[in-house]
């Protein structure tokens, strides 16, 4: 479920790479919220409490700044491709009973039959729900699971009132198998036997 998060920020009237190096340099983010086709408020945000907030996904967040609050959901996150750190973000205002479209990580949970593991086949999944109840992860059991079953779209269970969108029901999300291990070879009569046949006539083509 989402967690609705307060971030105090503050209007951007400073734009382009040397303005966001400064504010990066005074420990905040520049940030954008975007509102359908209006126009939208450019802002900064503190650093600490951004970056330790992205941490949890889909979170709806309530910035105040300038005098006035606007909820809203992160759109896009952009990093530093060397230190990871938070460059910007997009952020999309929402309202009370719309619905977004978001991306959900798959977890699993339980422990399946002998050798047998589970492999995560889609790492995320696009489900549409209210803003008030965007799920952060999709857990899925794979509890007494063996060796060949798989967990496709149409099985996984959301929240009520959300919506998995996907091309195709019948994909697969988790498989279980057991892990192939490298055999070494090993000779054997055959192998020996070829090579021995072979042997005298290299020797010849050397002669």
């Amino acid at each position: 479920m989402a967690n609705t998060i307060k971030l105090e920020g503050e209007v951007r009237d400073q734009f382009g790479k040397g303005a966001a190096r400064r504010m990066r340099v005074a420990q905040q983010i520049p940030a954008t919220i975007y509102a359908g086709g209006a126009q939208p408020d450019y802002i900064k945000l503190p650093m600490r409490e951004t970056t330790l907030a992205l941490r949890r996904a889909n979170a709806l967040f309530s910035i105040s700044f300038g005098g006035q609050t606007k909820t809203a959901v992160v759109k896009d996150v952009q990093r530093n491709p060397v230190k990871r750190q938070v460059e910007h973000i997009d952020f999309y205002e929402v309202r009370a009973g719309e619905k977004v479209t978001v991306e959900v990580p798959v977890f699993v949970s339980g422990e399946t039959k002998g050798a047998a593991v589970a492999l995560i086949d889609t790492q995320n999944l696009q489900v549409r729900a209210d803003v008030s109840n965007l799920p952060e992860r999709i857990d899925i059991s794979v509890e007494g699971l063996a060796e060949g079953d798989k967990i496709l779209a149409k099985d996984i269970n959301l929240p009520e009132g959300s919506e998995l969108i996907i091309d195709d029901m019948e994909e697969s999300i988790v498989s279980v198998e057991i892990p192939k291990e490298e055999s070494l070879e090993t000779p054997t009569e055959e192998t020996e036997q070829a090579d021995t046949e072979a042997a005298p006539e290299a020797d010849a083509q050397s002669e």
